[in-house]
């Protein structure tokens, strides 16, 4: 049982505040209205826990941070997905935010569809209850959650973010399967070569003997398998690898804060790889401006959330920029085309779509386009990139043989001309 502050209206026009014990807020709600008081306010406590309770309190605690408490995007995509069927159906939000909850295995889930089942049943609206888990549901979500509330079509519009999600789930999944394969060599050839640098080459070098000028191959070589043999064992070693964490670190760090941009920029200029990452984000922006106007939301509101999805700083301020020159009153079309980051088959749908009224449609259609092409600039640069890294090992592999031959070839040289 917990403890609820309360305010209320009661029949007469009057307000009521108070404190009321009850099992949970849907339990309050309900007795306060029984005695004819219309909850505005309702806020929780405290608990009288006993001490099994408490226990199960902390084991539960346990389990969301040591357990399934991580909620993934594909648990969001599910959890959209039914919500969408249950509102199609005709079951109230209620209800079927209720229903989602009963069928998760998951604890994070179950807590957090928890929490949105109490907010709404207090009264809150699912766009308000969802925006205190900012870290699970993005400014898009949000967006399109609250449209959907505010037009009374929310089933429309959670259809239309099962959509969205379900495109960005594909493109991860569609990423991680065929880079699978790559990482693999790559990891194997990494293992092998330090193995033979390592332990194999200095045995074959070592037979030939120290009295025997080494060719510039071999002595860079043994200089690196000294290094490698030696990094555990001396002070110089564990200096070099704190070196290379602690930049690693702030690498990474360095590229999500102030270096976001320059290193978004570079990654749109890598060959292959950059026409991959902008064609993921014209069709992701097709999408995204597409579903929001379609749902009544204006051209500004909808550039500032679509900024945001884009994943790249980059055709984000280009967007900035675009969404600046549509507050003067120009066109969408035009500033886009201006910018020369996206497509000219994007600026010209968004031309006629201006022309004609209906952005919408012709933008969801030409996100179709877009992803159709977006699948294919994956696939090829996931059938060069292995063949990429093969042709590195077998370059590396083939130094290593060189450098462990030439002494063997200098050595019978010499024995032949004596």
């Amino acid at each position: 049982m917990g403890y609820f502050s309360y305010k209320a209206v009661d029949n007469g026009g009057g307000h009521i505040t108070g404190t009321i014990e009850a099992a949970d807020r849907r339990s309050a709600v309900a007795t306060l209205t029984d005695k004819g008081q219309f909850v505005t306010e309702l806020a929780e406590e405290s608990k009288k826990l006993s001490a099994a309770g408490s226990v199960k309190a902390a084991l539960d605690l346990s389990k969301l941070k040591f357990g399934s408490a991580r909620v993934s995007s594909k648990d969001i995509l599910a959890m959209t997905t039914q919500l969408s069927t249950a509102l199609q159906a005709g079951l109230p939000l209620l209800n079927g935010l209720e229903l989602i909850r009963e069928q998760q295995h998951k604890s994070g889930m179950q807590e957090m569809l928890g929490d949105l089942v109490q907010a709404v049943s207090s009264g809150q609206s699912l766009s308000e209850a969802m925006a205190k888990h900012e870290r699970v549901f993005n400014p898009l979500y949000l967006s399109m959650v609250r449209v959907g509330e505010t037009g009374g079509i929310l089933e429309e519009t959670t259809g239309q973010l099962a959509g969205i999600l379900t495109r960005d789930e594909k493109i991860k999944t569609s990423m991680k399967n065929a880079s699978a394969y790559p990482i693999f060599v790559l990891c194997i050839g990494l293992i092998s070569v330090t193995i033979i640098v390592t332990w194999i080459l200095p045995s074959i070098i070592e037979t030939i003997g120290s009295d025997v000028a080494r060719p510039w191959p071999t002595a860079m070589l043994m200089g690196i398998s000294g290094f490698l043999r030696n990094m555990f064992t001396s002070w110089f070693g564990w200096l070099f690898i704190a070196l290379n964490v602690a930049g690693w670190y702030y690498f990474v760090k360095w590229t999500r804060t102030t270096g976001r941009l320059k290193w978004d920029t570079f990654k749109l200029r890598i060959p292959v790889m950059g026409s991959v990452l902008r064609t993921i984000a014209v069709g992701r922006f097709a999408r995204t401006l597409g579903a929001l106007t379609k749902g009544g939301v204006t051209i500004l509101e909808s550039l500032s959330v679509v900024r945001d999805t884009l994943g790249n700083e980059l055709l984000g301020r280009e967007i900035d920029i675009v969404a600046e020159q549509v507050k003067r009153g120009e066109s969408l079309a035009e500033p886009l085309g201006e910018s020369g980051s996206f497509p000219p088959l994007l600026v010209q749908i968004t031309s006629i779509g201006e022309q004609t009224g209906k952005l919408d449609e012709l933008l969801l259609n030409a996100a179709e386009t877009f992803d159709s092409e977006a699948d294919s600039a994956i696939n090829r640069f996931m059938s060069i990139f292995p063949a990429l890294l093969i042709l590195v090992l077998a370059v590396v592999i083939g130094f290593i043989l060189v450098a462990a031959l030439l002494p063997v070839l200098q050595l019978g040289t010499g024995a032949g001309g004596l």
